[in-house]
């Protein structure tokens, strides 16, 4: 196994396991007892907890030693056999962890108050930690956590007490409260300030609040800091249900807040109280997925790069002279466009049928996904090069970050443009088990905004590592926003990310509700580029519930599901015409406060979609109809 400095130094994202003191409880631990003297007296118990994580995905075991101090363990008399007790935490975790897994050694604050707050020295606290720390090495531990403090003074100590007991290093976390900051009154600013003085290896907050609040308190400390950032969130703040404290966030909603720690910068992530393995399952699927915070450091050093000049010699292609798409909206045209899947199989005709009517019709552009819901199709970049070189349409091909590691994007990228296409729709993807192949292996080398910056280097004549290409890709590239985020923040926030990155236009979810939408419109202003809504016309109730339940980030609002009900209590015809009302209704409304609109063609019915243009104001395409 490498020295843990090398995961330090690898840029990569790594996981951590989950609560122990939850587990053992679980499994009949009384709380009464010292749960650190559980390592002597039921050592096969304290096992058991580390190789549930270890399957779990875990690759960080934490010791059961949390509060093996001296302080704490003389409440139960056993305050000389703080070496004893860590040294068998520790080597039960490293029994477990075995060749290929590693072990933090846990140590928690004393449970006394230290000077100036309290009448216990400094160098009396820092003989304290140096004691456990030394027990610990002794087990054979890879790094020290030192966590869930709330002091300053005391964690500086902590840190001084690890470094004289053993050269390892050492990761520090706080804790703070649902205010956003440590009982002590400190923020996330003062905490990062602070620790990376203190010269721990790797900053960070754990316990205390769940994944939301962590969240925000670590984008505020990824700003302030170049040191590796940890989050280590509670399963959001204990309920008392009959008797219990019973943690109430879920492994999926966890899940989904560790790629949005590791997307801000998080490069250690785990789970504190009331987290357990299926939390971890999950959280291990979204580690794999980003693989894993190659995300961050990649994100950060093409951003730094995406801001010096271009390679000499390369002049960057005007935006709208890269397509016909990129002069219309460059020059504040409306734009149109119609959505359609690519071939289930190996022939395109009947997508080519539908686009030749489509461009018949006078639509600007066709878009086309990249294996939407995880679903397989036909290559989205060969049937955007069919569909050109036989139609003529100018298409946006969507292009995700799931299927490819960053050297094929490259070559993808680059044999895209060699082909002529020039416009580019970067989405991140839907993981694949939304689709209908479950097992199948995610890469995620970097996200969306990760994909955004590339591409602005290929545009610029620079690959990833500053290598000149000669030549410079002229792609017209958007990024995708959900307006009906259940994370507005959050998604507001990834937003200003892409635009920073690059992105030139941006295509929303489909739009059910203009009011909330316009409402988005107004939180982005700092930041809009040109805009192009993106509307579904719906075919009957059973569609609007699949789209408000199965397809994800899209929210469709009671009212518009209850007229697709009605509509389809009267049959097949009058839910489609409700449907084509509700779009039409929707592009009314948005037409004046975007720049374009893209029209989904349901079970690819195009002539269907092409009658919802038919609300804009100066459409002049053909009436729709008798169109396939």
């Amino acid at each position: 196994m490498p020295d843990f400095r090398a995961l330090i130094e690898n840029g990569n994202a790594h996981l951590f396991d989950g609560a122990i003191g939850t587990e053992l409880y679980q499994r009949g631990v009384f709380i009464n007892v010292s749960y650190d003297e559980i390592n002597l007296k039921r050592p096969e118990l304290v096992s058991e907890v580390h190789r549930a994580y270890r399957d779990a995905g875990a690759e960080i075991l934490e010791t059961n030693t949390f509060g093996a101090n001296r302080v704490r363990l003389d409440r139960f008399s056993l305050g000389d056999r703080v070496y004893d007790i860590n040294r068998a935490g520790a080597e039960l975790a490293r029994h477990v962890a075995a060749d290929d897994r590693y072990v933090a050694g846990s140590i928690g604050p004393l449970g006394i108050r230290i000077e100036p707050y309290g009448p216990t020295a400094r160098e009396e606290a820092r003989a304290f930690f140096r004691e456990q720390a030394e027990g610990l090495a002794a087990g054979g531990v890879d790094v020290f956590i030192i966590e869930t403090f709330g002091d300053l003074s005391e964690i500086e100590q902590a840190i001084l007490g690890c470094r004289d007991a053993a050269d390892l290093p050492i990761i520090a976390q706080m804790a703070i409260n649902p205010n956003g900051n440590t009982v002590y009154g400190y923020d996330p600013a003062r905490i990062a300030h602070h620790l990376d003085e203190a010269g721990a290896d790797v900053i960070g907050l754990n316990c205390s609040v769940g994944p939301a609040l962590i969240l925000k308190a670590i984008q505020k400390m990824a700003k302030l800091t170049n040191r590796p950032l940890s989050a280590m969130p509670n399963a959001g703040l204990p309920r008392e249900i009959e008797g219990r404290k019973i943690y109430m966030a879920s492994p999926d909603y966890f899940a989904k807040y560790t790629r949005r720690l590791i997307q801000a910068g998080a490069r250690f992530v785990g789970g504190c109280c009331g987290t357990t393995p299926d939390h971890v399952r999950a959280m291990a699927a979204q580690v794999r997925a980003l693989s894993p915070g190659r995300h961050s450091v990649l994100v950060s050093a093409v951003r730094e790069v995406e801001r010096r000049e271009a390679h000499p010699g390369v002049e960057p292609v005007p935006a709208a002279e890269r397509s016909r798409l990129g002069r219309k909206i460059t020059a504040g045209e409306l734009v149109t466009s119609v959505e359609i899947l690519p071939a289930k199989g190996c022939d395109p005709s009947d997508v080519l049928e539908k686009v030749r009517a489509l461009k018949a019709a006078g639509v600007d552009a066709v878009n086309v996904p990249d294996g939407p819901r995880a679903m397989m199709r036909m290559g989205v970049l060969a049937s955007c090069a069919i569909i050109e070189r036989e139609v003529g349409l100018e298409t946006i091909p969507h292009y995700c970050c799931r299927d490819r590691n960053l050297l094929g994007m490259m070559s993808d990228l680059l044999g895209a443009h060699a082909l002529g296409l020039r416009n580019l729709l970067i989405i991140t993807g839907d993981p694949p088990k939304h689709g209908p192949y479950p097992d199948s292996t995610a890469v995620f080398d970097i996200d969306s905004v990760g994909l955004t910056n590339l591409v602005r280097k290929l545009n610029e004549g620079l690959d990833l590592a500053d290598n000149s290409l000669g030549s410079a890709t002229s792609f017209f590239h958007g990024v995708g926003v959900n307006h009906a985020s259940v994370d507005p923040d959050y998604e507001i926030h990834h937003f200003e990310w892409k635009v920073d990155a690059g992105a030139q236009f941006v295509v929303t979810q489909p739009v059910f509700d203009a009011e909330a939408f316009l409402e988005f419109l107004e939180k982005i202003e700092h930041v809009r580029i040109p805009t192009v809504a993106a509307v579904w016309p719906l075919v009957s109730y059973r569609n609007a519930e699949f789209m408000a339940n199965e397809v994800p980030g899209v929210v469709v609002p009671d009212a518009i599901l209850g007229r697709m009900q009605r509509a389809s209590e009267s049959g097949k015809e009058a839910a489609m015409n409700e449907g084509l009302a509700i779009a039409r209704e929707m592009v009314e409304t948005l037409e004046p406060h975007v720049q374009g609109v893209q029209v989904s063609a349901p079970f690819g019915k195009v002539g269907f979609a092409l009658q919802v243009f038919d609300a804009l104001s100066d459409w002049a395409g053909p009436k729709a109809t008798a169109l396939p």
